[in-house]
C-alpha cells in the first residue's frame, strides 16, 4: 500500500514539474491550510478566490493586497500633509488676525468707512424686513 502511494506521489510530482501539468505555486498555499486544518473546503475556497484574483487582475493575492496597502498609506500621507497644510495657514492667518487687533492706531477714515458700511447694511437690512 505504502508502495503504491509513493508511486503515485512519484509521478504526480513528475508531472507538475517536467511538464507543467499543474501551476505548482498555486497549489502550496491550499495544500498548507489542508495539512495545518485539514479543512478541505476553506483550502477549496482559498485557492478558488486566488485564482479569481489572479484572473481579473493578473497579480497574485498577496500582490494585490500589498498594492492596495501602499494606496492606502500614500493616500493617508496625503491627508496629513493636507492637514498640516490647512493648520499652518490657519495658524498664520490668526495671528496676523491678532497682530491687526493689537493696533492702536487705526486709521480714522478706515473707522469711518467701517462704520458708515454698517449703517448702510442695517439700514437695508431693516428696508428688506418691513417689506416682507
Amino acid at each position: 500500500m505504502f508502495k503504491r502511494f509513493v508511486k503515485i506521489g512519484l509521478v504526480l510530482s513528475l508531472f507538475m514539474f517536467t511538464t507543467g501539468f499543474l501551476p505548482f505555486s498555486a497549489l502550496v498555499g491550499p495544500g498548507i491550510t489542508i495539512a495545518s486544518s485539514g479543512n478541505v473546503y476553506k483550502a477549496t475556497a482559498q485557492l478558488l478566490i486566488d485564482q479569481e484574483i489572479k484572473n481579473k487582475t493578473g497579480k497574485n493575492s498577496l500582490a494585490y493586497v500589498k498594492q492596495e496597502v501602499e494606496k492606502q498609506q500614500k493616500k493617508n500621507y496625503f491627508n496629513e500633509d493636507f492637514k498640516n497644510l490647512v493648520e499652518m495657514r490657519v495658524k498664520i492667518a490668526h495671528e496676523k488676525i491678532v497682530q491687526q487687533n493689537k493696533k492702536e492706531d487705526l486709521d480714522k477714515d478706515f473707522i469711518q468707512l467701517v462704520e458708515k458700511r454698517i449703517r448702510i447694511a442695517k439700514t437695508k437690512i431693516v428696508k428688506i424686513k418691513i417689506n416682507q
